[in-house]
């Protein structure tokens, strides 16, 4: 992991630099500055392992005032910086950049997870993820206090209406893909009714996602797995707002995923200061 951290970083700076700072031609003689990283906005605070990892990079010195997962206030100084004038200045949006992203999405599923404190539910992301920034985007819900659904089609066989459009012998095909996936990895299918619900779990799944279902239909499902497959997991998915999130969560499923964890977060308020 930490090797992708370095590679991150490195192309997230060299995408800024392009063939170098103009305003550095401009300075007769750098020297060593300090410079603080504060928050104009609340949140939680997350993207600390690419920070430190492109400080390690650039050889900038620094005290942390803060940790991933850590609660954040307005005005408060997260991080002090010290180095050259002109590295500071290089560095200043892609620090910021990697931050507020961070933060955002932590802070975004934080509010997810505090509208569900007392449910034990398991509150997931998704694949709907930035091209190229899934494990930095999924980091960043870990840091909201949620869980990380799949992280790629290596890890789970999920089975979608793409997949199911062309599988006419549901039991058979999960039978075959008990002999030719990992031992380990689990089987779900994405289910749109109870009675398609129904169908994959006397199919084998281990996973049955209630997707785009009612309340009603949903509790249904749970009804019936109780009854007759209690060892299967449940998760409710789709469209799943912070609103809607505790109706889902009391439904009896074991878990809901959550696509507006990532691709709804807003970023959050930081700046740089010099001193």
């Amino acid at each position: 992991m930490f090797k992708n951290i370095e590679y991150f970083v490195q192309n997230a700076l060299n995408e800024d630099l392009g063939r170098g700072d103009l305003f550095e031609r401009l300075i007769k003689k750098d020297f060593l500055a300090k410079a603080v990283i504060i928050s104009k906005d609340t949140g939680i605070f997350s993207g600390e392992i690419y920070i430190r990892e492109l400080l390690r990079l650039t050889g900038v010195k620094s005290e942390w005032k803060i940790s991933d997962t850590e609660h954040f206030k307005n005005g408060q100084i997260l991080l002090e910086l010290e180095g050259s004038y002109t590295l500071l200045l290089k560095l200043e949006r892609v620090i910021l950049n990697i931050l507020q992203h961070s933060c955002g999405i932590a802070t975004n599923t934080a509010a997810y997870v505090k509208a569900l404190e007392g449910i034990n539910i398991a509150v997931l992301d998704t694949r709907k993820t930035r091209p190229l920034l899934r494990e930095f985007e999924k980091y960043s819900v870990r840091n909201g206090g949620a869980k990380n659904h799949r992280m790629g089609l290596d890890d789970t066989l999920m089975l979608k209406d793409t997949h199911l459009k062309h599988i006419t012998d549901l039991k058979s095909f999960v039978e075959i893909a008990r002999k030719n996936i990992p031992w380990t990895a689990k089987i779900e299918i994405e289910c749109e009714d109870v009675k398609f619900a129904q169908i994959a779990m006397q199919s084998g799944a281990d996973i049955v996602m209630c997707d785009n279902m009612d309340i009603s239909q949903i509790k249904e499902v749970v009804a019936f797995r109780n009854a007759n497959y209690p060892s299967i997991l449940l998760e409710g998915s789709g469209r799943i707002t912070k609103e809607k999130a505790l109706a889902y969560a009391e439904s009896g499923v074991d878990a809901i995923s959550i696509g507006s964890l990532i691709h709804q977060a807003v970023w959050v308020d930081l700046s740089m200061k010099m001193l």
